[in-house]
């Protein structure tokens, strides 16, 4: 299987329909191997456009109470780099489009051509990293440059304009703005400095740029595509999973949950 075209065309189809695009984040191995892909496969089928696949590490610095519990889960059964290109290889294989979120330490013990190249086999669009830098990612610039696979880095609301600008330069696909200062997590108002991010951001670059971090219900994805070009939701996802009795009961609550985010971002035609 060769590599997608990237998320572009999913950001051109979501504007040619006047709406926003839906980013789904989960941990490959969480609650299961299986019960992951069929997490997927719900969220696809309530109308997520895009999956982020995360690799569970284990000093996830960035990450929130949740999110930490799912990895560490997914670590203890047992996962590892391959199952979660094996995860992408089969999301894929089901019509999802696939991104890697991933810390870059375990792309860097894995080899970075080396992954470079195993995800694109796996048709992955793309990798997210949080804590890598512009400054400090050339061999991964050339590496999805050889692959043709999208890189999207993060941007926050203390970045300046000379970091806004550096940043989207090297990004492919989309931008990662991030919405709140500090771990991730939901959160029970979107941080109305958002917006004024998303302005900054459209002063530097032309690029889509998804909005991350908090957002746990429909109204607030229908707030956030007011501005942003996309939704990022992920602690929201695994709560459900984490609170549910048994893995079906879980992926249903997914599908739940991803119908209501995704009605909306349907919600205002713009």
């Amino acid at each position: 299987m060769n590599a997608s075209t990237g998320v572009g065309p999913i950001f051109a189809k979501a504007k040619g329909e006047g709406r926003g695009v839906l980013i789904a984040y989960l941990p490959a191995g969480f609650p299961s191997h299986d019960g992951a892909l069929a997490a997927f496969d719900a969220m696809a089928e309530a109308g997520v456009d895009i999956i982020e696949v995360g690799l569970p590490y284990s000093d996830p610095t960035m990450d929130g109470p949740t999110i930490q519990a799912a990895a560490e889960h997914a670590l203890r059964g047992g996962t590892r780099t391959k199952d979660v290109l094996r995860t992408v290889e089969v999301a894929a294989s089901h019509g999802i489009t696939p991104l890697v979120m991933t810390y870059w330490n375990p792309v860097e013990r894995y080899g970075v051509d080396r992954f470079a190249r195993d995800l694109a086999s796996a048709g992955g669009a793309g990798l997210i990293t949080p804590d890598l830098i512009p400054e400090e990612a050339e061999e991964w610039i050339a590496a999805s440059d050889a692959t043709g696979l999208d890189r999207i880095f993060l941007v926050a609301l203390s970045s300046t304009k000379e970091r806004l600008r550096l940043t989207t330069q090297v990004c492919r696909g989309f931008v990662y703005a991030a919405s709140i200062m500090g771990v991730t997590g939901t959160r029970d108002q979107i941080n109305s400095q958002a917006p004024k991010l998303v302005t900054r951001l459209r002063e530097v670059t032309d690029l889509p740029v998804g909005v991350g971090l908090g957002v746990s219900n429909g109204d607030q994805a229908a707030e956030v595509v007011e501005s942003a070009d996309a939704v990022i939701v992920g602690s929201a996802f695994v709560r459900r999973l984490l609170d549910a009795p048994d893995e079906r009961t879980g992926v249903a609550a997914v599908g739940a949950l991803a119908r209501d985010l995704a009605a909306g971002v349907r919600r205002s035609v713009r």
